[in-house]
């Protein structure tokens, strides 16, 4: 869905994505039709894939895809996306040999936001239980942007529990390495870019009277189909379903103001948005002993160019970490070129396998 690639935006502080003005409860019949479509599809899909793990922070969801004897992939989503976000290439991935599991992270998806304040360490604690509860010792653990860095979190603690590393444009190279390399002009026009447009609503934290009217705001007419995964994004607050409920406050990014202090004070910050500035990559890999895989967008609209800092890394570890680049890409990968992201993910896992990483296993 289009909205996929645009949120990852307002994640990393270039403004948020707009809807302009519409009724926020009438809806077409057809749109009625389809909802009632995609929920019993939602339903289904869930009762397949879906299921939930205790941990001691939250009951966090997940989804599974393929045969659990065959090598466990972990994948946590990036900002303001789901445990949904490799749905559409689960197939590719589990032919190929993956057991790809999914998870919803704090306010994503049927994941709820803890009461009690946690990290993106708390998240790698997260994992851990699922692989304990699923009876995984080893995976591969892997992530989006965000989900990259909770990917790095969980190596740095966890390392016997991991079998190899994919980091897709996150976890690679600190957060705020770009941000701290900007002149001040440009970095205050970046903090800037965080307001919205006047007269415009963005998705985040939109309210509607129904769960119809909700699931149209963020249906992609161009797309078509039934995008029932978007269910999966709204959630009901009284009388109320909302879209992405909570989640810029908690990334401390509802505002120009917190996206400063992230920016140049996250101890000022609550603990969960800071602590993606907190992920120090030079530190974790100093010692690096499994194989790392990173997906590298290189484009000018990149809010992430990171390239020179993961061409250095990979230099540093000519034996274990592959990386790939993606030219034209500006951040969302697996959206915009699944195939060849499939691909070498796949190409990954026979690296892997490979006798000279078998020490890894336990």
């Amino acid at each position: 869905m289009k909205i996929f690639v645009l949120f990852t935006y307002l994640s990393l502080g270039f403004g948020s994505y707009t809807l302009r003005a519409q009724s926020k409860n009438a809806v077409p019949g057809d749109m009625e039709q389809l909802y009632t479509k995609a929920k019993a599809s939602y339903q289904e899909f869930e009762s397949v894939h879906g299921g939930y793990v205790q941990t001691d922070n939250v009951l966090m969801h997940y989804l599974c895809w393929g045969n659990p004897k065959d090598t466990p992939l972990i994948w946590s989503h990036g900002s303001f996306s789901q445990s949904y976000e490799l749905a559409n290439i689960a197939d590719l991935l589990t032919s190929g040999g993956y057991y790809l599991i999914a998870v919803d992270y704090y306010g994503h998806g049927q994941t709820p936001i803890p009461e009690k304040e946690v990290s993106l360490y708390n998240s790698a604690d997260d994992i851990r239980v699922l692989m304990d509860t699923l009876k995984i010792n080893q995976a591969i653990i892997g992530g989006f942007s965000r989900g990259g860095y909770i990917a790095a979190a969980f190596y740095q603690s966890y390392p016997e529990r991991v079998k190899a590393l994919i980091l897709e444009d996150g976890g690679s190279v600190a957060f705020n390495s770009f941000n701290h390399r900007m002149s001040d002009e440009a970095l205050a026009l970046k903090i800037k870019a965080m307001k919205p447009e006047p007269g415009a609503s963005t998705i985040y934290e939109a309210a509607f009277g129904s769960p119809v009217a909700a699931y149209q705001s963020l249906y992609d007419k161009g797309e078509g189909g039934l995008q029932f995964e978007l269910l999966n994004i709204v959630k009901r607050k009284g009388n109320q379903w909302v879209t992405y409920a909570g989640l810029t406050d908690f990334f401390c990014m509802k505002d120009d103001q917190q996206f400063k202090n992230l920016v140049l004070k996250p101890d000022n910050s609550p603990l969960y948005g800071a602590s993606i500035t907190m992920v120090q990559p030079k530190i974790i890999f100093r010692n690096l002993c499994v194989p790392i895989l990173i997906l590298d967008p290189v484009s000018a609209a990149d809010p992430m160019p990171f390239e020179k800092d993961n061409i250095a890394l990979a230099n540093k570890f000519p034996d274990l970490i592959t990386r790939v680049e993606f030219a034209g890409v500006e951040h969302n990968i697996h959206y915009e070129k699944p195939e060849q992201f499939s691909k070498e993910l796949l190409k990954f896992l026979g690296i892997v396998q490979l006798p000279f990483y078998k020490k890894n296993d336990k």
